[in-house]
């Protein structure tokens, strides 16, 4: 990194001040809202709503509390809670106290939440009481013995674990709080643990810089202007939310918050909430899809839909444009905040059919705007490859909104990190027009007689078989081409299929050495964020045996 700085005349009494430079943290977005917009609507939850003064005051109180409990800078805060009021003010009332959020995903075995918590070090855990027996049950098997604070809804069934309840504790802090800003705005603000399918999951942390940088690329990304209403599908545990927490104060938009995901509850906060945006994998899109006539609602106001994880079908694509739905792709990694890459769209691409501009849209696509840098290289030599659509590299990053590494895991952030660029582990290519497209990830390509197979293009494939809810293809091992395709899938309620229709539908559409050799019916295993668990299949796969 260079350490040029200015010279000449403008090297001297042209210095930082006070005045003229401020630490860049999302805390300045919520206390902007709060004093212009102080009446807006800021959550909605179930019958009860806020306005943004009353959230920004009870940031206030929480960030007080937890200082008076001594929690403060370099301490860990946890949460296990879902999308819910408490886990939204979490995001803007732990930093007040200068302390580091640890979003803990609620799926998660007891276990992994104990190793989380003695790896994050937490000196707090607030727990959603529809996870009390996880949070029970980590509790005993971690070292760690932080304050516990149970969030009580009566909504939900559970039990209160702790020492004091979450409204209660709010009642302990100062609703006049002074909080600061980060002295440095590379102080940490969260924590994320990756999902951990290979292994113990890695502690990613993100730095006030970033979360600001990427809070404003959503709004600048979508279009999202003054006020949206947002409906949180995706979980806030989720690379905290893809930044959205934080977004949504700097627009003053309303937070819907939604503890069950499903297509009639997406319907229903559509049609009587008037949601203008939410996110989600490309498995809360299929809920949309397939959604039966008595759980679809009419709206007549334009819906946004920003969507990653799995690169979606341009099938599923389609189908979300024909439902009204105004769909953006975005890619990114829990390492990069969430989204760091969208498919910007371009108005010459209107004029396309459904099916093509699915398939422009189906492209991970560009840099989101305060990402520096992006390129598919060859991870041997370092250098890009061909901009022809067809040499496959890594897909790397560069910029503000790379994490800062990995907690107490110096040797993994130096490999990451160590010769300039993140290494995302996804292999791609790079179009003519600088768009990437995803073409797998370094493990989940098949190599099948020497030849590399694309399983996103085998699944893309597979999902305009008629009657395809969910698809996923991985490696099964071959006597005679040492692996070959397996395909998982799940048909829509009242569909049958054969093994033979599917492989002979694919022999009509793809080169026959891309087609599957095996087909097996079945649900698929899949993540709190609906991200199909290859890491399972391939387990399935391989216990199947050789292919002869």
């Amino acid at each position: 990194m260079s350490d040029i700085v200015d010279t000449g005349p403008y090297a001297t009494g042209l210095q930082k001040r006070v005045a003229n430079f401020t630490q860049l943290s999302p805390l300045s977005f919520i206390k902007r809202t709060a004093s212009v917009y102080p009446e807006y609507t800021s959550i909605v939850h179930d019958d009860r709503s806020y306005t943004w003064l009353e959230t920004y005051t009870r940031c206030r109180q929480l960030g007080s509390a937890l200082k008076k409990r001594g929690i403060g800078a370099g301490d860990t805060v946890a949460v296990l809670m879902s999308n819910i009021p408490a886990m939204y003010e979490a995001h803007f009332g732990v930093s007040m106290a200068g302390a580091v959020l640890n979003t803990i995903n609620t799926r998660l075995d007891a276990a992994t939440v104990a190793f989380i918590l003695d790896h994050g070090e937490a000196k707090v855990l607030i727990t959603d009481k529809e996870f009390s027996a996880t949070a029970r049950a980590a509790l005993t098997q971690c070292k760690s013995k932080p304050l516990v604070i149970d969030v009580d809804d009566d909504k939900v069934d559970g039990e209160l674990i702790g020492e004091v309840e979450y409204e209660s504790f709010l009642n302990e802090g100062d609703p006049e709080f002074e909080w600061t800003l980060p002295k440095d705005e590379w102080q940490a603000i969260s924590l994320n643990y990756t999902s951990g399918t290979t292994g113990d999951p890695k502690g990613v942390v993100y730095h006030h810089r970033g979360a600001y940088l990427n809070a404003i690329s959503n709004v600048v990304g979508w279009n999202m202007g003054h006020h949206p209403v947002y409906l949180w599908t995706l979980p806030m545990f989720h690379c905290n939310g893809w930044c959205f927490p934080w977004t949504l104060a700097a627009v003053a938009g309303t937070s819907v918050c939604l503890r069950k995901v499903s297509g009639e509850n997406i319907y229903n906060a559509i049609a009587d909430r008037k949601v203008t945006h939410f996110c989600g994998a490309p498995i809360v899109l299929g809920m949309v899809i397939n959604a039966t006539d008595q759980e679809h609602r009419t709206f007549s106001h334009e819906v946004n839909v920003m969507t990653a994880a799995a690169p979606p079908p341009a099938q599923v694509l389609a189908a979300m444009e024909q439902g009204g739905f105004k769909v953006t792709h975005v890619y990114g990694l829990t390492e990069t905040y969430g989204p760091a890459v969208m498919c910007a769209w371009k108005d010459e691409w209107d004029g396309l059919s459904v099916e093509e501009r699915a398939h422009e849209k189906s492209r991970q696509g560009v840099t989101y705007h305060m990402l520096e840098g992006l390129d598919v290289i060859d991870p041997e030599t370092m250098q890009p490859v061909p901009r022809d659509g067809e040499t496959m590299g890594e897909v790397m990053f560069q910029g503000n909104i790379v994490m800062k590494g990995y907690l107490k895991n110096a040797a993994t952030t130096n490999e990451s990190l160590g010769d300039g660029w993140f290494h995302s582990g996804d292999l791609g290519v790079m179009h003519p027009d600088n768009y990437i497209q995803l073409k797998d990830r370094s493990k989940d390509i098949i190599i099948s007689g020497g030849e590399n197979i694309s399983s996103i293009e085998v699944e893309d494939t597979l999902y305009k078989f008629p009657g395809v809810d969910a698809a996923a293809v991985v490696a099964r091992p071959d006597n005679k081409w040492g692996e070959t395709p397996c395909a998982f899938i799940t048909l829509r309620s009242g569909i049958e299929a054969s093994e033979e229709e599917v492989i002979q539908f694919c022999r009509d559409n793809l080169a026959h050495y891309k087609c599957p050799k095996t087909v097996i019916f079945s649900e698929l295993p899949k993540t709190s964020t609906g991200k199909i668990q290859k890491f399972k299949l391939r387990e399935r796969a391989k216990e199947l045996g050789s292919l002869n």
